[in-house]
């Protein structure tokens, strides 16, 4: 086999492996990653805004009020305006939310991040240096991405 075909099989693992735990996510959860990534970054830190949300997970507000327009659907989170400022609402999980959340799994990325954190760092620097330059060589380094293992788009996942 050559070079070309082992390297563009890896790439197809790497999707489908993806796509086969965001499913698994889903099905064992009810939940796709990007939603547990919200509901996980609102336990840490109950009433926090939408933007801090987006800064903090690196997705556009738009994209997090979205998510969070479906979680609060399946009343897993609520949304409450400050008594004190009434542009500020603040985001907590209910109790449901919070139940649900305790059961879940680790999100994809998060059992990535705990491997790639123990390879030593000039191993973690060569794989970043390699996979930007994959990237570039898709023609994809002007694509906007959040550090969210998922396939597809954020905003239209169930």
């Amino acid at each position: 086999m050559q070079k070309d075909e082992e390297l563009l099989i890896a790439l197809r693992r790497v999707i489908r492996a993806i796509d086969i735990r965001s499913r698994q996510l889903n099905k064992e959860a009810g939940l796709t990653g990007p939603q547990l990534i919200v509901m996980q970054n609102i336990a840490s830190k109950p009433g926090i805004m939408v933007r801090q949300v987006a800064d903090n997970i690196n997705l556009s507000p738009a994209t997090v009020t979205s998510i969070l327009d479906r979680l609060e659907v399946k009343g897993l989170v609520k949304r409450v305006r400050s008594t004190d400022d009434k542009r500020r609402v603040g985001v907590f999980l209910t109790d449901e939310g919070q139940s649900m959340l305790e059961k879940a799994p680790l999100p994809f990325q998060e059992h990535f991040i705990n491997r790639f954190s123990q390879l030593e760092l000039w191993e973690q620097s060569q794989m970043v240096a390699t996979m930007q330059r994959i990237a570039s060589m898709m023609d994809a380094e002007s694509i906007d991405a959040a550090p969210v293992l998922e396939i597809g788009n954020l905003e239209d996942k169930e």
